[in-house]
């Protein structure tokens, strides 16, 4: 019956390295989502925004010749 006990009270992982994968899954969820966010809006809207600015002092420098 003791035997049972011991070896019942094996664990896979203690309290604070199951915390610290918890940590690390939420820290590299948000890595993720943030880096889709950034290559799929904030990058594209940074480019299109200096073509479009490049454009328009172009377009500005040739009126005033």
């Amino acid at each position: 019956m003791q035997d049972f006990l011991i070896d019942t009270h094996i664990l896979m992982f203690d309290f604070d390295q199951y915390l610290g994968f918890l940590a690390f899954l939420g820290i590299l969820t948000l890595g993720f989502w943030l880096m889709i966010f950034l290559i799929t809006f904030v990058i594209p809207y940074w480019i299109g925004g200096a073509l479009i600015e490049n454009f328009k002092e172009r377009r500005a420098s040739k009126k005033n010749k």
